[in-house]
């Protein structure tokens, strides 16, 4: 066992038996972990035992390099367990530890909302909870929210436009003519109807499919007899719709809402996929795939792991049951049922022995679970080829460990945006992403654009301000090249090497050439894994650089001219346009007309028209 510096038995005499967290320290007090315990005394003792990793209750090599670390550990009592076991949570999240389970995707799941209008809409809604209306969910991905909200419109021509456009329309928009919308917007069915296509899309949201299908049915044989062909027709074809999505989803059945985990582990690797379940419907699925920083076993990993998805978070939503491919102590389920109880204010279940349905439920999660942590490590190890092909390739003595790659977006050289993506040989960092707004240079200039964000970046790494790469990729031949080594070179930056990735004369992909800074070019073929790499990389920077530029072209037509003008708040604004009845009289006004607006000084009257005049 590594030996640590912390006089631990100096420490462990003034802890005592009573519940609560603990927080570890490293010499220079950053959080290394955060734990809880029932009782403080003996949970922190454990870390101290002085035994071989292999010994009966040693500490794993994981563990005591952990241990090895710490320079102080501050404890904080609780009244129970269970409160132990949120405050962790919410320090975890708050802190943030390298060897704590971390959580990424901590954003709030998204839902399907129905307005209580006469004309309800139906709509996408991620959020706090407290509009007006039905809320169904939640669904694992807004990708999921969006196909059912596509199936309802189509069968049961439901609107889901804004409250803006629906209240001002005067006639029937495209959604009406492609038979997706019933109009309402104009009063092309009646409320009654209206609401009745909505109680069915209802229906269907709470799992009540077969009901719903029977009350089709009965309707369908009544417009027969009516000789209504045309609404039988209709409702025949929402039938049809209903039984093919309940073909799609043979596993959902009953009106349970349940999240299903499974965990699968290969060495340290972790993947935990979850089902979510409401109204007996399958909503989706969704994988996480984690490192294991302590070689913690599946069942403790798995409730740290649920713990942070469901205490950390204030807007998950919490099931009435829980089910988990492990088995656990009565105690460890009890402490969790307790604190999820709490929460939700109500009884939260969790089990692992469960038959039929559940069963099935279960079996499909462990099998996606161990698919995709396969596939997952399988595109890891193809990421680690491909940067053994580069250092091949580039004939480097050591492995390659980040790679960074530039690019240039802008509009006939308006608002240029530069990007930077980084990469390493767990595939693309975007944390440390970056963007530079582009300002100063002649429009269309890409040499001055890239010269600045280059500038910018290297500038703040060499302050220390982040980390130097190995590789700095630039999209481009010599001249972007040569821009980029004496920028480099300006700035007294050494340890990066520059490359190039021009495109070649077909411009297609596959028939690039790496350019160097000697001078020396070099094509790789079609199938390299080195190139693929480049390409990965290089596409990421194209389509990192665009969206910038888009997200600021976007702003700038949203933006009002009247802004950044000196003296003009948001009240002159207002009463400029109500003055004049619009922007566009504003810019065409005279000082003298504008000297006629409330507030408007003969100064700012001339602010406004000199800047008009330049914009």
């Amino acid at each position: 066992m590594s030996e640590t510096t912390f006089d631990y038995k100096q420490f462990l005499k003034t802890v005592n038996t009573q519940p609560g967290i603990y927080q570890m320290f490293d010499a220079k007090d950053k959080i290394l972990y955060v734990g809880k315990a029932k009782n403080l005394k003996n949970r922190l003792s454990s870390y101290f035992r002085n035994s071989s990793p292999d010994a009966k209750g040693g500490l794993s090599i994981k563990t005591q390099a952990l241990v090895a670390k710490i320079a102080t550990i501050q404890v904080t009592m609780t009244e129970s367990e269970s409160a132990a076991l949120i405050l962790e949570q919410n320090l975890i999240k708050a802190l943030k530890p390298p060897y704590n389970i971390l959580l990424r995707d901590d954003k709030s799941y998204p839902y399907i909302f129905i307005s209580d209008e006469d004309y309800p809409r139906i709509s996408f809604h991620r959020g706090s909870r407290k509009r007006k209306g039905e809320y169904f969910g939640p669904y694992p991905s807004a990708g999921a929210v969006f196909q059912s909200l596509s199936f309802l419109q189509k069968t049961f021509r439901i609107r889901q436009c804004e409250n803006s456009v629906f209240n001002n329309r005067s006639r029937p928009c495209l959604q009406y003519q492609i038979n997706r919308c019933t109009a309402p917007c104009v009063n092309y069915i009646s409320p009654e109807d209206y609401q009745a296509d909505m109680q069915h899309a209802k229906m269907f949201l709470k799992g009540q499919s077969n009901e719903l299908m029977q009350e089709l049915a009965d309707k369908m044989e009544q417009a027969s007899e009516a000789l209504d062909f045309e609404k039988a027709a209709l409702l025949r074809d929402q039938i049809s719709a209903l039984r093919r999505i309940q073909s799609d989803h043979a596993m959902e059945a009953g009106s349970a809402n349940v999240d299903v985990f499974a965990i699968y582990k290969r060495s340290t690797q972790h993947c935990i996929h979850v089902i979510f379940i409401r109204d007996g419907r399958i909503l989706g699925s969704k994988s996480y795939f984690h490192d294991d920083k302590l070689d913690t076993n599946e069942q403790e990993f798995l409730f740290a792991f649920m713990a942070q998805f469901y205490l950390a978070s204030g807007t998950r939503e919490l099931p009435q049951d829980i089910i988990i491919n492990q088995q656990v102590s009565d105690e460890d389920k009890q402490l969790f049922i307790d604190a999820l109880s709490e929460k939700a204010h109500r009884k939260v279940s969790i089990s692992s022995n469960v038959k039929s349905q559940r069963q099935k439920w279960l079996s499909l999660a462990s099998a996606a679970a161990e698919q995709n942590l396969l596939q997952h490590l399988g595109t890891k190890a193809s990421l680690l080829k491909r940067f053994e092909a580069l250092q091949e390739v580039l004939r480097l003595e050591e492995l390659p460990e980040r790679l960074e790659c530039f690019d240039i977006s802008h509009s006939s050289g308006e608002l240029t945006v530069a990007s930077c993506v980084v990469f390493n040989q767990q595939g693309a960092l975007k944390s440390d992403y970056r963007r530079f707004n582009i300002e100063g240079i002649t429009g269309g200039d890409d040499y001055a654009a890239m010269e600045q964000a280059l500038t910018r970046r290297y500038t703040r790494l060499q302050k220390g301000e982040g980390v130097h790469p190995d590789i700095l990729v630039i999209d481009g031949g010599k001249g972007q090249l040569s821009k980029a080594k004496a920028v480099l070179a300006e700035l007294g930056v050494q340890q990066v090497m520059l490359l190039g990735i021009a495109k070649g004369t077909t411009r297609k992909a596959g028939f690039e050439t790496l350019v160097f800074t000697d001078g020396r070019e070099k094509t790789l073929n079609g199938d390299s894994p080195a190139l693929h790499l480049l390409q990965e990389i290089r596409d990421e920077a194209h389509r990192f650089a665009i969206t910038g530029h888009k997200q600021r072209r976007d702003k700038k037509r949203k933006t009002s001219s009247l802004e950044g003008i000196p003296g003009v708040g948001a009240k002159r604004r207002r009463e400029l346009l109500r003055h004049f009845g619009g922007l566009q009289a504003v810019e065409q006004a005279t000082v003298t007309d504008l000297l006629k607006v409330p507030g408007i000084s003969k100064k700012i009257a001339e602010d406004i028209y000199s800047a008009l005049r330049n914009e």
